[in-house]
């Protein structure tokens, strides 16, 4: 996409939101337009199809109402914004809403589990469009993995639909999400070392970026909480998918605003995604993005110890979460399992002082409500404050939380 000029800010009273690394407000030094263009989109985005007024849009970037028209103005020729209706008037003339075209790009979500494959394709939305899927042998190395990974995206793109903007791959960790490299996967020696972003990047012709299944997990419930924020919920998504909409006398563009900057990193929304699987892992989303660590090596939470000289873990270590709670579900104890997780998410809870905690995984998705009242009640128990985390089910998978990565850069998150 070609970015021109949007110039003008308000000087040193910046009002844009902020993220975990520091303002995210408008800025117009040539270099950084871009960065402004993502800022509105972003912006547009967490507001759903209802959309913001440039007034709306000027107050949370902090840049003037003439920048923010001509950013408009270009993101619209680009086909990526368009006229969403008109704000109820308050004695004026009603404001235009813009909105986020969803269908204008699309990106695609892959998840290389150690048994199994499953690729989406989304639109800006993060809504999926195509799904697509089969059995995987990791063990089988990194070449095999590749070639499915190359078939599996044929198999859910569209050489006729709208662009790609790149594909997310989410693997087991350990890997290196700056460098593109797999690590030391337990169990997989082969793996470590393999250059998985530049090798598909190449056969793919794409951006591709790579990053731990965890935290694509929790990407994909951070855009899930999104979508569930839009006014309408679910017919909201529906009018969200190329149909323009009239907010009419009954939404308050305000508070689409704030539930906007909320998303977008103004307020202090945090969880944290479990993952249960062929193994356990935890994504981390922190002051308005997935949280990696200095290494790419943050969310190991099935390895912490619960049981000193407990069982064996293919980690080396003795009684790990992983280890405990994978034992009972292969003994069919599904209580029990709930329990181990929930001890072992209440450390993370005292620890990070999340607002949520949401499950998901195989594991999970076979006895949903066993997972949710189990890690609950245990939480409970422990809980030294009561306001205690909401513990929920995760709204969207790995796959699409990959698909979700891949649309970051355009909104400025990358």
């Amino acid at each position: 996409m070609n970015r021109g000029s949007g110039s003008g800010n308000r000087g040193s009273g910046n009002t844009g939101h902020r993220d975990v690394y520091g303002p995210r407000g408008g800025v117009n030094l040539p270099a950084l337009r871009g960065h402004n263009d993502a800022l509105v989109l972003d912006l547009l985005r967490a507001a759903g199809p209802v959309g913001l007024g440039r007034t709306e849009l000027a107050a949370r970037t902090g840049l003037t109402p003439q920048a923010v028209s001509k950013i408009t103005a270009r993101l619209g020729a680009d086909g990526l914004v368009a006229e969403a209706g008109r704000a109820a008037s308050t004695g004026g003339k009603p404001r235009t809403l813009l909105r986020l075209v969803p269908d204008a790009r699309h990106a695609v979500g892959v998840h290389l589990d150690r048994d199994e494959l499953l690729a989406v394709r989304v639109d800006l939305a993060g809504r999926v469009v195509a799904e697509g899927g089969g059995p995987l042998d990791f063990g089988a190395g990194p070449e095999a993995a590749v070639e499915a990974v190359v078939r599996a995206v044929a198999r859910v793109g569209d050489p006729a639909g709208p662009p790609l903007l790149g594909v997310g791959v989410a693997a087991p960790g350990p890997l290196d999400h700056r460098a593109g490299v797999m690590g030391r996967v337990t169990g997989f020696p082969s793996w470590k070392g393999f250059p998985l972003r530049g090798v598909l990047e190449g056969r793919l012709g794409l951006p591709v970026l790579l990053d731990k299944d965890t935290n694509a997990g929790a990407a994909a419930a951070a855009g899930a909480w999104l979508r569930a924020t839009w006014p309408g919920a679910g017919a909201g998504a529906d009018a969200y998918a190329g149909r323009g909409v009239d907010a009419g006398p009954g939404v308050d563009v305000a508070e689409v605003a704030e539930v906007a900057e909320v998303y977008a990193g103004g307020g202090a929304r945090t969880c944290v995604y479990l993952h249960i699987g062929t193994g356990l892992g935890a994504g981390l989303w922190l002051g308005g993005g997935v949280y990696r660590g200095a290494r790419s090596a943050a969310g190991e939470f099935g390895h912490q110890v619960l049981l000193l000289d407990g069982p064996r873990c293919r980690c080396g270590a003795r009684g790990c979460v992983e280890a405990l709670c994978l034992e009972a579900v292969a003994r069919g104890d599904v209580p029990e399992a709930a329990r181990i997780v929930g001890e072992a998410a209440a450390n993370l809870v005292a620890l990070l002082d999340v607002d949520r905690v949401l499950l998901g995984g195989r594991v999970v998705a076979a006895a949903p409500d066993v997972f949710v009242a189990g890690v609950g009640a245990v939480l409970a128990a422990r809980a030294l404050d009561p306001a205690r985390p909401v513990v929920a089910l995760a709204g969207a998978g790995v796959a699409e939380g990959a698909a979700e990565m891949a649309l970051t850069p355009l909104f400025g998150r990358g």
